[in-house]
C-alpha cells in the first residue's frame, strides 16, 4: 500500500508557497496550473485547487476558515519551538503553543487554509511513556 495526501485550498500558488517555506517540502510535479505534487515527507503531498463554495463530500461544502475535522496531520520534527518559528514565519496559525508531554513535545497549528496540524518531537521513550512502567 502506498499512502498520499492530498490538501484541497483555494490557491494552489499560496499553498506551494506555505508548505515549502513552511515545511521545506520540494516541487515535484506540477499537473497544470491547479494541481501540485510536493515531495519530502513519508508520503508525497498533492495540493488541488478546490475554490471554496464547491461540494466537498457528502452535502459539505468546502470552507476555508478555520475547521475541525477528526483526521490531521502530526508531522515530526527534532525541534519543535524552530519548526513553529519556521510555520508561523510562512502564515500558519499558532493555536496552542509547543508544550511538554511524556511523549514528547506538541504544538497545535493551522495552516492559511483552515486546516489545522501538529508539530510534533517525540522523546526518548515516545508514546510508549504513555503505557506505564
Amino acid at each position: 500500500m502506498t499512502l498520499l495526501l492530498n490538501i484541497d485550498v483555494p490557491d494552489v500558488a499560496a499553498a506551494t508557497n506555505f508548505y515549502t517555506e513552511a515545511f521545506g517540502l520540494t516541487v515535484g510535479r506540477r499537473f497544470g496550473a491547479d494541481f501540485v505534487e510536493l515531495l519530502g515527507w513519508p508520503a508525497p503531498v498533492y495540493l488541488l485547487t478546490k475554490q471554496a463554495g464547491t461540494l466537498g463530500a457528502g452535502e459539505d461544502r468546502r470552507r476555508y476558515e478555520r475547521h475541525w475535522t477528526p483526521l490531521h496531520v502530526d508531522v515530526v520534527v527534532d525541534d519543535v519551538d524552530a519548526a513553529v518559528a519556521r510555520a508561523v514565519r510562512a502564515g500558519a496559525v499558532l493555536e496552542a503553543p509547543a508544550r511538554d508531554a511524556p511523549y514528547g513535545r506538541i504544538a497545535m497549528l493551522a495552516d492559511p487554509f483552515g486546516h489545522g496540524f501538529c508539530l510534533l518531537a517525540f522523546s526518548a521513550k515516545g508514546y510508549d511513556a504513555l503505557l506505564g512502567g
